[in-house]
C-alpha cells in the first residue's frame, strides 16, 4: 500500500527497484534522449579523444616527456574530483540548467584547448573540460532517469545510455585517429563545439526539468572533504605511474585522501544539507552497482591502454588502423546494451545480466594473454574485443538503470555523480595499477632474457608484450571479482516485478 505524503515533503530513501506512478509522457522523449546521449558521448569520449593525438601535440607544443600526462591527468582529476559538487549543483539549480551550463562551458574549454600556444594553456583548458564535464554527466544521467519512468522504455533508454558510457572511450580512439591522421590534433578538440551546440540547441527545445531546491543550502565543509578527498585519490593514482607506488608524494596523496574520505563520511552525518545523502551508498543494489562500476572499468580501461600501444608500437598500426581496430569491442558493447541488455532487464533481475557479464568480459581478457608479437589480429584480438564487449554491454546498462532507479528526485543528480566517480576512479586505478604491473613484469622479462646484444630489439618487444599479458591476467581477475560483488550484493528483482508504492512521488511542477 503506497505512502500519501503532504505537497512538498521531503522524500524518503528508497530502493532502486520501484516504479513511479503513472505520469504525462512527453511525445518528444526519444528525441530528448539524442541529445542528452550526444552530450555523454562528447563528455565520455574526451577522455581517450586526446591519446592518440597526444604525440603530435607534444611536437607541436614542445611539451616534456615528464609533462605530457598533464593532457590526460588535468582532465580527469577536474572530472573525477568535482563529480559529486556537480552532481549537488544539479539538484539545487535544475538539471536542464546544469546540463545546458556544462555544454556551453565544456565547448568553451574545448576551444580554448584547440587554440594553445603552450603547454600551459592546454593543460588549463583540459582542467577546464574537467570541470564542465562534472556539471554536465551527472545531470545528463539525471535527466534521462527523470524522462524516462516507464520500466519498458526506461530499459531502451539506458541500454543507449550504457552503450555510449561503455563504448565512448573506444569511439574516442576511432575518432582521435581519423582528425589526427587527416586533419591534426587541434580538431580533437574542436570537435567538440559543433557537437555542444547541436545539443544545446536540442536541449532548450526539448528538455524539462523540474525547478531546483533553492531553498536548499550548498554543504560548503562537504565540498571541501569530499572533493578534496576525491581529487587526491584520483592524483594519487595517476602520479603512482610516472613515479612508483612508493613515492613518498604518492603516499602522501592517498594518505591525505583517506584522511579526507574518512572526514567526509563522518560529516555527511551530521551535515543539514549533505553533499552526499549517505542513504544513497548505503542502499545494498545501489552500493553494489557503484562497486561493480569501478571493478569493470579498473580493467577496461587498462586494455585501453594496452591494446593501443599493442597494435601502434608491437604491430606498427597507424593511428587510424588503431582506432578501427576498436571498431568490433565498440560494435559489441553496443549490441550488448540495447539488443540484448535492454531487452531482457524487464524479465531478469539486474544481476542475471551483470555476472554473465563481467564472466564474458573475464573470457575475453584470458583469450588476450595468448597474445604475442606476431599475433593475427582476426583469430587472436578480434574475438576477445567481441567477447569483451558483449560482457560489458551485458553489464553498464543494468548498472546504471538500477543505481539511478527508485531514488527521490532531488538526490537524482548526486547518485548520478556517484556513479559517474566510480567510473573515473576505477578508470585512475586500472590505468595507474596495471600499467605498473606491466612496466615490472616487462623490466624483469627483459633482464632476464636479453642475453645477445643483437637480439635486443625483439627481445624488448617480447619483454613489453610478455608485461601486457601479466597485467591482463590481473585485469581479468578484477572482471571476475566484479562479477562476484554484483551477484552477492545487488538483490534486486526485475524491474517489472518490482513495487510501484516503493518509488518516490514525482516532485509538483511549478
Amino acid at each position: 500500500m503506497g505512502v500519501t505524503r503532504a505537497p512538498g515533503a521531503s522524500e524518503p530513501p528508497v530502493g532502486p527497484t520501484g516504479r513511479g506512478p503513472a505520469e504525462a509522457v512527453d511525445p518528444r522523449r526519444w528525441w530528448a534522449l539524442v541529445f542528452i546521449a550526444l552530450a555523454q558521448l562528447m563528455v565520455v569520449l574526451d577522455a581517450t579523444i586526446v591519446n592518440i593525438a597526444l604525440p603530435s601535440a607534444q611536437r607541436a607544443l614542445d611539451i616534456s616527456d615528464g609533462n605530457r600526462q598533464w593532457v590526460i591527468t588535468a582532465y580527469s582529476l577536474a572530472f573525477g574530483g568535482l563529480l559529486l559538487l556537480g552532481g549537488r549543483v544539479a539538484d539545487l539549480v535544475g538539471r536542464k540548467r546544469t546540463f545546458v551550463i556544462g555544454l556551453v562551458g565544456f565547448a568553451a574549454a574545448s576551444a580554448l584547448g584547440g587554440a594553445a600556444t603552450n603547454s600551459v594553456m592546454l593543460f588549463g583548458a583540459r582542467a577546464l573540460q574537467g570541470v564542465f564535464a562534472a556539471l554536465l554527466a551527472p545531470s545528463a544521467l539525471s535527466l534521462l532517469t527523470t524522462t524516462f519512468t516507464d520500466p519498458k522504455e526506461r530499459g531502451k533508454a539506458f541500454g543507449i545510455y550504457g552503450a555510449l558510457a561503455g563504448s565512448g572511450s573506444a569511439i574516442g580512439f576511432v575518432v582521435g585517429g581519423i582528425l589526427t591522421e587527416y586533419l591534426n590534433w587541434r580538431w580533437c578538440l574542436y570537435v567538440n563545439v559543433p557537437i555542444a551546440i547541436v545539443a544545446v540547441t536540442g536541449a532548450l527545445a526539448l528538455l524539462h526539468d523540474h525547478p531546483g531546491h533553492a531553498e536548499a543550502r550548498l554543504d560548503v565543509p562537504g565540498v571541501l572533504l569530499g572533493c578534496g578527498g576525491l581529487v587526491a585519490l584520483v592524483h594519487g593514482f595517476s602520479e603512482a605511474q610516472p613515479r612508483g607506488w612508493n613515492d613518498p608524494y604518492v603516499l602522501a596523496m592517498f594518505a591525505a585522501a583517506v584522511v579526507l574520505l574518512t572526514v567526509f563520511v563522518w560529516w555527511q552525518n551530521r551535515a543539514p544539507s549533505p553533499l552526499l545523502p549517505l542513504h544513497i551508498v548505503k542502499d545494498r543494489d545501489r552500493a553494489g552497482c557503484f562497486l561493480t562500476m569501478m571493478l569493470a572499468v579498473i580493467g577496461l580501461f587498462g586494455l585501453f591502454l594496452f591494446l593501443t600501444y599493442y597494435f601502434q608500437v608491437v604491430l606498427g598500426y597507424s593511428p587510424l588502423h588503431t582506432g578501427l581496430a576498436f571498431l568490433p569491442l565498440t560494435g559489441a558493447i553496443i549490441i550488448g546494451s540495447t539488443q540484448i541488455s535492454a531487452r531482457l532487464l524487464q524479465h531478469v533481475p539486474p544481476r542475471a545480466l551483470m555476472v554473465p557479464g563481467m564472466i564474458f568480459s573475464a573470457a575475453g581478457m584470458l583469450l588476450l594473454t595468448r597474445m604475442t608479437v606476431h599475433s593475427s589480429y582476426t583469430s587472436e584480438i578480434l574475438p576477445a574485443l567481441i567477447l569483451m564487449g558483449l560482457g560489458m554491454g551485458l553489464t553498464f546498462m543494468p548498472v546504471f538503470a538500477t543505481a539511478t532507479a527508485g531514488v527521490a528526485p532531488r538526490d537524482a543528480g548526486v547518485t548520478s555523480a556517484t556513479v559517474n566517480t566510480s567510473q573515473q576512479v576505477g578508470g585512475s586505478i586500472g590505468t595507474a595499477l596495471l600499467n605498473t604491473l606491466a612496466t615490472t613484469s616487462s623490466t624483469g622479462y627483459i633482464a632476464a632474457h636479453l642475453t645477445n646484444p643483437a637480439q635486443r630489439g625483439m627481445v624488448i618487444r617480447e619483454g613489453v608484450v610478455h608485461g601486457y599479458t601479466v597485467a591482463i591476467w590481473w585485469a581479468a581477475g578484477v572482471m571476475l571479482l566484479a562479477g562476484l560483488v554484483a551477484g552477492l550484493m545487488v538483490t534486486a528483482k526485475a524491474p517489472k516485478h518490482g513495487n510501484p508504492a516503493d518509488a518516490p512521488l514525482p516532485e509538483p511542477v511549478a
